[in-house]
């Protein structure tokens, strides 16, 4: 989530694809279980997804633009760079998510780990949550997410309909946490430097990266009133660091963060943070779509992954080559000579698109699960450019 020319008084949290988690490593197993509970099942109303009851939405106090980030303001598919937190969903419907991705189901096959997160539940909504499925294909909630975004957007794909991040730890953790922080506040104040971010002094989450795609909606399904910190620091144009502050229950955030430079901060003070994130991609097929697999490809089925990226990518190939040709029909029943250059210029744009998915699509063998390499992240390639 992110910011420029905003006030910071209104900035400060947030989250994208990558995970706050306080897990030990050895708990990084196939037999692992949460320690948060569902809600038991006879407690959570039961039904379809019905956007009268389950949407409460508020809109954003403000939504910060690319230019208010000092961004090239023909960066991205939109001039929009992050929304402030907005209310989106009902308390009935975070608990029925809830239960939905904290079910047996989806825990049993659909949790990964990798090097960067060692909890994340991914490809579930399609098979074992019908209501988080219908809530992000709702065209009242679509309609809500792509006027924010100031794009007509749509969901990137069924594997990435709720990306599930989750954080926990236990109450011994959290108060000798809190305790550190209140400690570290007061020996700031008599050294005279209060102010002074914690965060700073804490190495992040996640390095400075961009997303795999174009938008995010990063709704938080945990009470998380006493949360310390855990924001989102985002890079301006100009090299500032601005932070925005994170969703509470029920509400979210949205960002264009496969073109904003950002990290994710840790948290403190909550024994748990359980943030749903759903990826978007513009409806258009002629706005670019700079979708990579980098950060999710360890970390899904690549068979689905793979199959469900290439069948819209195509499908955004067929739309465009349909376009073109309905374009040269019209102009030879017109009489209008051929327009060589655009027409050669079209081709080359669908030569480069055809390159991209291909390098995308990493044969299987040749992937290694659970780890994900410094290619996604800002510095490495500054690296790689210098």
């Amino acid at each position: 989530m992110d910011n420029s020319s905003v006030s910071s008084s209104v900035l400060n949290n947030s989250d994208s694809n990558t995970s706050d988690v306080s897990i030990p490593v050895a708990a990084m197993t196939s037999h692992w279980k949460p320690i948060i509970e569902a809600i038991p099942s006879h407690e959570v109303a039961t039904g379809d997804f019905n956007p009268t009851e389950h949407i409460q939405y508020e809109p954003p106090a403000r939504v910060h633009t690319m230019k208010d980030l000092s961004l090239p303001e023909n960066t991205g598919i939109s001039p929009v760079a992050v929304s402030e937190p907005f209310r989106l969903f009902t308390t009935e419907a975070v608990h029925r998510m809830r239960a939905e991705v904290l079910s047996k189901d989806v825990w049993d096959n659909c949790k990964y780990s990798s090097n960067l997160a060692q909890c994340q539940l991914r490809g579930f909504a399609a098979q074992y949550a019908p209501f988080v499925y219908d809530t992000w294909k709702n065209p009242e909630t679509l309609s809500i997410i792509s006027k924010i975004a100031g794009v007509e957007l749509i969901t990137e794909m069924d594997f990435e309909i709720a990306h599930i991040n989750i954080s926990v730890k236990s109450e011994q953790q959290k108060t000798e946490e809190v305790a550190a922080f209140v400690e570290k506040q007061a020996f700031d104040e008599d050294e005279g430097i209060a102010g002074c971010p914690w965060e700073d002094d804490h190495k992040p989450i996640v390095d400075w990266h961009t997303d795999s795609y174009p938008f995010v909606c990063v709704t938080m399904l945990s009470n998380c009133e006493s949360m310390i910190g855990g924001e989102t620091a985002l890079k301006t144009g100009t090299g500032e660091i601005v932070k925005v502050r994170g969703p509470q229950m029920g509400c979210a955030v949205i960002l264009q963060g496969r073109y904003i430079e950002h990290q994710a901060l840790r948290a403190l003070g909550t024994t748990e943070r359980i943030t749903m994130v759903t990826s978007f991609r513009p409806r258009c097929p002629n706005l670019p779509d700079d979708t990579v697999l980098t950060t999710v490809r360890p970390i899904s089925n690549l068979s689905e992954l793979y199959s469900q990226y290439s069948e819209y990518r195509l499908d955004i190939l067929e739309e465009r080559v349909r376009n073109q040709l309905r374009v040269l029909r019209e102009n030879k029943r017109g009489g209008k000579k051929i327009n060589v250059k655009a027409l050669k210029g079209f081709m080359r744009e669908q030569e480069r698109f055809l390159a991209h998915m291909n390098k995308e699509m990493v044969e299987e063998e040749l992937v290694t699960m659970g780890s994900i390499d410094d290619s996604h992240l800002i510095n490495h390639h500054n690296d790689h450019e210098a």
